[in-house]
């Protein structure tokens, strides 16, 4: 692993377009189920214009029965008018529901590579240390949601959309004509005076979908309630980016967020479910209200007190005409939303894509950068160290280091010297300075900061974190915590809960010690790992850790001189201003 020096020439990243957003999907590993769906429902978008436009043929053929008392054909008429409303309702159900599908399909693709790439080489951990964008949470919870189903919707509804306007377009063009009338004894022609009629319609449209629709409010807080926990977890990562990048944590965290996701997963299917009951009252109830009016009016029309004919027809296509040409107008709140959000996930992915944009441009890199080689060795090992601030400010000048398996560090200074610096260095996460640092590749390593990571779920999560909990058995955890002091926990080792909030700082720090008992690393950083411990437990701990760990390098950072005894090797570190970084070996006892 080794960081750049320098970015690229320009400092910006290339240009992400909101296609960059949408065509990967659309050629990824899904693409043929994502076009088979696409393909479907833009056919099913065909078929239903189609409907249309034989129902508007039909009312002609209708009313014109009506017209001419054809009592022989009236019955043949109602019952191609059943079989096109039938089909209509149908198509138009499950068009929505596909739709709904690949809305989510897309977004669920789009969530599984924003993990990936948001976890992947720590790039949630730098994104956090240098500001570099706010709320990734909410771009990958709520943004990513809103782009794959608003883009979905908009590019769909607006094909559907032309093509209603051409077919009826060519319709009222030739049959409607304009209406004349007499304003101060001038006549006046008005084309498209059905517009009227048309704006009647939608209005009275929207509040009957306002009122059917009503009951999906308590389905949806159900949604809302799973998305703001999954969420949560989002938060809960963000916060807490340092420690659990110290415990090279990112699996179990994608396994935990892709847990969460599957719960807003199950209820989306529930949400489809009620939402299809919803669209065959909505379709049906479309279908009557168009049939309704007639069906009181035939027998005053029978009697021959009025008619209709293809002035039936011109409305109808009016109705099309218009809503097709309020499209825009109709989506206007919509495509802004959409606008914007496309904007932040261009931000967010421009920042993913260049993890190390501070780095790059930061004065530190005057040091040249600290460069992390994993190599084929059984020792830990520095060689010119320079650790510096991002405003390039040296921080402190670390002479070679060779922290072999089974020695004993302790790192002394005081705050601010870049004692906390050091170890974030050797865990690859500080690259602000110059020098390199060499790790043993095969070695397992913990990072132990003073405030570990407390994962939500069971005790024994806790305690296995980062590994799967299967990993260690019951046994192997409750002997854990008796050695380290916890066995009144020993109880609720399958219970979940937030630990974080039961467990004192201590405790805290004991569970730590813990987890470092279970996973038996070759090499263990802890940076005031005690220093919520009173000095017997805090002792108690280090005899532990000397005692199970023999071949196990400890370093330890820490401002208690009563450690010094449980480490043969010293390390004084003091600010590069003040004075240099000394480094002493005493004698072992």
């Amino acid at each position: 692993m080794s960081y750049p020096s320098s970015g690229p020439a320009s400092g910006q990243p290339a240009s992400i377009s909101a296609w960059s957003l949408i065509r990967p999907y659309w050629v990824s590993e899904e693409r043929r189920t994502a076009w088979g769906l696409l393909i479907t429902i833009i056919a099913m978008d065909l078929v239903l214009v189609g409907i249309n436009a034989r129902l508007n043929t039909w009312n002609r053929d209708f009313y014109n029965a009506l017209e001419g008392r054809n009592v022989r054909e009236f019955p043949q008429l109602m019952l191609l008018f059943s079989a096109l409303a039938f089909s209509f309702v149908a198509i138009s159900v499950y068009n929505r529901y596909l739709r709904q599908m690949l809305g989510f399909r897309w977004r669920q693709w789009l969530t599984s590579r924003y993990l990936q790439e948001w976890l992947g080489g720590s790039t949630f951990y730098r994104i956090e240390r240098d500001s570099l964008t706010d709320n990734p949470d909410q771009r990958i919870a709520v943004d990513l949601d809103s782009f794959a189903t608003t883009t979905l919707s908009l590019t769909l509804d607006l094909l559907s959309t032309l093509e209603t306007l051409v077919w009826f377009s060519t319709v009222l063009w030739s049959t409607a004509g304009a209406l004349t009338v007499v304003m101060g004894g001038t006549p006046v022609q008005i084309p498209g005076y059905m517009l009227l009629a048309a704006i009647i319609y939608a209005i009275a449209g929207s509040l009957m979908t306002n009122k059917v629709g009503h009951p999906l409010v308590s389905i949806n807080y159900q949604l809302q309630r799973v998305e703001a926990d999954f969420r949560f977890g989002l938060i809960r990562l963000r916060e807490n980016a340092e420690q659990i990048a110290f415990y090279d944590g990112m699996r179990a965290e994608a396994l935990t967020a892709q847990d969460l996701f599957g719960r807003i997963r199950d209820n989306w299917w529930r949400v489809m479910k009620y939402t299809r009951r919803y669209s065959f009252v909505l379709n049906f109830y479309g279908q009557i209200a168009d049939i309704f009016p007639i069906a009181v009016a035939s027998p005053r029309y029978f009697a021959g007190l009025f008619s209709f004919g293809t002035l039936m027809q011109i409305a109808d296509a009016f109705g099309s005409v218009s809503e097709s040409l309020s499209w825009f107008i109709n989506n206007y709140d919509t495509l802004v939303q959409w606008r914007a959000t496309v904007n932040r996930l261009h931000e967010f992915k421009r920042v993913m894509q260049l993890p190390h944009l501070k780095e790059s441009v930061s004065p530190a890199t005057e040091h040249g950068g600290i460069n992390l080689h994993y190599v084929d060795e059984n020792q830990f090992t520095t060689r010119k160290l320079t650790l510096a601030l991002p405003n390039g400010e040296t921080l402190a000048n670390v002479r070679d280091l060779a922290i072999m398996p089974g020695s004993r560090w302790l790192v002394r200074g005081p705050s601010g010297s870049g004692k906390s610096t050091l170890l974030r260095a050797l865990a690859g996460l500080w690259p602000f300075g110059s020098g390199s640092i060499n790790a043993p590749v095969n070695a397992r390593m913990m990072f132990i900061p003073q405030q570990s990571y407390v994962p939500v779920g069971t005790l024994k999560t806790v305690l296995a974190y980062p590994a799967a909990t299967a990993s260690f058995s019951d046994e192997e955890c409750c002997a854990a915590l008796r050695l380290c002091r916890l066995a009144d926990y020993v109880d609720r080792l399958h219970e979940s809960n937030h630990w974080w909030r039961i467990l004192s700082p201590g405790e805290q720090q004991l569970l730590a010690a813990a987890r470092v008992l279970m996973h038996k690393p070759d090499y263990v950083f802890l940076d005031e790992a005690t220093s919520a411990l009173d000095s017997e437990n805090e002792a108690h701990l280090y005899h532990l850790l000397t005692e199970r760990l023999p071949n196990g390098a400890i370093v330890s950072v820490t401002h208690r001189k009563s450690l010094a005894k449980f480490h043969r090797q010293t390390l004084d570190i003091a600010r590069a201003r003040e004075q240099t970084v000394t480094y002493t070996r005493p004698p072992s006892p």
